[in-house]
């Protein structure tokens, strides 16, 4: 089993090594790269901080219930969690793909100041590098720091969708209650990590343009 999960991430890494020489045939190098998958990496977490936020108006009206189709209120959450989950899933592939480019690009800038003749150049091209992965770095511990926050937002979402799926009636509905002021601290907690990601983007980006 590790003989073959060891290939199978070999394989992986040969398809984007092969992917970006592809690219940068065509004109598309990897800083280009960087910087559309960092957009696209914003974009998630925005749809995800909205999702998040419909997550909660939901159960916010579940907890005001006060009459009507429980079996309708109970498929009304598990499509909020099932979406939800969706859109974490999203966000986590997009931090991935960012990283994955970033260190390609980072990996390809280090070797080539060896093949610079003038030492003045290399020395500003190794500054430029450096200063370049500390905003990237910063940049990605934001991004995760924002992704490990929606974990405890899916499992309460997950845990309230659960209990009303085997206990669909009002005393059911008073418990999940009970727990929506944490869950409305944890998606706000969401959403404050992921402006912060963002705002990171932002700068991130603009060193690189």
């Amino acid at each position: 089993m590790r003989t073959i999960l060891l290939s199978a991430l070999l394989l992986l890494a040969g398809c984007q090594s092969a992917y970006y020489s592809a690219m940068e045939q065509v004109g598309y190098h990897k800083r280009e790269i960087l910087v559309d998958r960092v957009e696209d990496a914003q974009e998630s977490q925005e749809d995800a901080q909205k999702q998040f936020s419909s997550a909660l108006e939901e159960m916010k009206t579940l907890v005001d219930f006060d009459g009507g189709d429980l079996e309708d209120a109970y498929d009304k959450v598990k499509s909020q969690y099932d979406a939800s989950a969706s859109a974490a899933e999203q966000v986590s592939s997009r931090i991935n793909g960012v990283a994955d480019v970033a260190d390609a690009m980072f990996e390809e800038w280090q070797g080539e100041l060896e093949e610079y003749q003038s030492a003045s150049l290399r020395r500003e091209s190794q500054t430029q590098l450096r200063e370049t992965r500390q905003r990237y770095d910063g940049m990605l511990r934001a991004m995760r720091q924002a992704e490990s926050k929606m974990e405890p937002v899916l499992r309460r979402l997950k845990d309230n969708e659960l209990y009303l799926k085997h206990n669909l009636n009002a005393r059911a509905i008073g418990a999940v209650g009970n727990e929506f002021g944490q869950l409305e601290v944890e998606i706000q907690s969401v959403i404050d990590e992921m402006n912060r990601a963002i705002a990171e983007s932002d700068q991130f980006i603009q060193t690189l343009q």
